[in-house]
C-alpha cells in the first residue's frame, strides 16, 4: 500500500462531518502522500479522531475521502486489510488475550508469533496474561497488545491515535524503536502533544475546530530511535525523586545520591519537565545521545 514515497496514498476533498448540530471537521481538502509520517495534533475536541475513524471508513461524512483511489466506506474491507491501528480507547473485549491474538492474526492473515514477539519486546508475558480477558488487564497491558496486533501485521499504513497512552517509560522506548524499523512506511500518529513525537514524524499537521491550521514538512533525518544516556546527580535524599526516576527505569548509586539510565530521544522533554518537579535538590545533569 503505496510503498513509494510521493504516491498520493490518502486524499481528501472538502470532508465535512458533523454531529447533530456541531461540524466537528470543516471543509478539510488534504493529501497525505506515501512514505510520510504525520504527526496529527491538536488539543482535546480539534476533530483528530473524527477524522481517523473517516480515514478508517466508520463514519458517513460529506466531501469525498479515498485511499490509494478507494473509498473506505465502499471498500472498506479492501482498505482496512492495508492499515494498522491503534485506538485511542481500548474495546472492551471479553474473549481471553491468546484467543484475541489468534483471532487477529487470522483475520489479518499474519503469524500470530509475530505479534506475541512484538509484545515480548514490549514487556508481556504471554505465559501470565493468555488466558486472561482483554478487558480484565490493566490499561498499559492493554495498550501494548493492541500495539503489537497493529505492528505484527503487513501494512502499508500505520494509524496510531495516542500510542503512548498508559504506556511507561521503557515500553515507549521500545514503541519508538519498532517505530525506527518501519522507517519508510507511511504513518499518522495522533497526539496533542508535540513534543512527544516530533521526533518520529517528517510532517506536522496540525488541527484546530475541524479545521488544519498547519501543515508543515519537517527535517526528516532525525534517528527517532536515538536513546539518550543521563546520569543526574542530587544534593540530598528524597524519596519521591527516587520513585519518579525508579518509574523511568533509573537505578542509583552513590547511595542513592546519583541515577543512571535510558531516556527515549522523543521522550526527553517529557522527562526534564520531570526533573523540574525537584530542581531544588538537582545538583548536576549529564544527558547526551548514546549508541542506537
Amino acid at each position: 500500500m503505496a510503498e513509494n514515497k510521493g504516491n498520493k496514498m490518502i486524499r481528501l476533498d472538502h470532508l465535512t462531518k458533523s454531529f447533530r448540530r456541531t461540524r466537528v471537521l470543516d471543509d478539510l481538502t488534504l493529501e497525505i502522500a506515501g512514505g510520510d509520517r504525520v504527526a496529527l495534533i491538536g488539543s482535546n475536541g480539534a476533530g483528530k479522531t473524527t477524522l481517523i475513524r473517516c480515514i478508517l471508513g466508520q463514519y458517513g461524512h460529506e466531501g469525498r475521502l479515498s485511499i490509494d483511489g478507494k473509498d473506505p466506506r465502499k471498500a472498506r474491507g479492501e482498505v482496512l486489510g492495508r492499515i494498522g491501528f491503534v485506538p485511542q480507547l481500548p474495546p472492551p473485549l471479553k474473549m481471553p488475550v491468546g484467543e484475541l491474538i489468534r483471532f487477529a492474526a487470522h483475520i489479518c492473515k499474519s503469524p500470530a508469533s509475530r505479534m506475541e514477539d512484538i509484545g515480548i519486546r514490549l514487556g508481556l508475558d504471554f505465559d501470565e496474561i493468555r488466558r486472561r480477558p482483554f478487558v480484565k488487564l490493566s490499561g498499559g497491558m492493554k495498550q501494548k497488545i493492541l500495539i503489537s496486533i497493529a505492528m505484527g501485521r503487513d501494512t502499508g499504513l500505520l494509524i496510531l491515535d495516542e500510542p503512548t497512552a498508559n504506556l511507561d517509560p521503557a515500553a515507549r522506548q521500545i514503541l519508538f524503536e519498532l517505530l525506527s524499523e518501519r522507517i519508510d512506511q507511511s504513518m499518522i500518529i495522533s497526539s496533542h502533544r508535540l513534543e512527544e513525537v516530533s521526533g518520529l514524524v517528517n510532517r506536522v499537521i496540525e488541527m484546530d475546530r475541524g479545521k488544519v491550521v498547519l501543515d508543515d514538512h519537517v527535517e526528516d533525518a532525525v534517528n527517532i530511535a536515538a536513546r539518550q544516556l543521563c546520569t543526574v546527580r542530587i544534593g540530598r535524599l528524597e524519596p519521591a525523586f527516587a520513585k519518579a526516576v525508579e518509574e523511568w527505569g533509573f537505578r542509583s548509586s552513590a547511595g542513592g545520591l546519583e541515577w543512571s539510565g535510558e531516556v527515549a530521544g522523543p521522550d526527553r522533554l517529557q522527562f526534564l519537565g520531570m526533573l523540574s518537579r525537584y530542581a531544588g535538590i538537582l545538583s548536576a545533569l549529564d544527558l547526551r545521545e548514546g549508541p542506537r
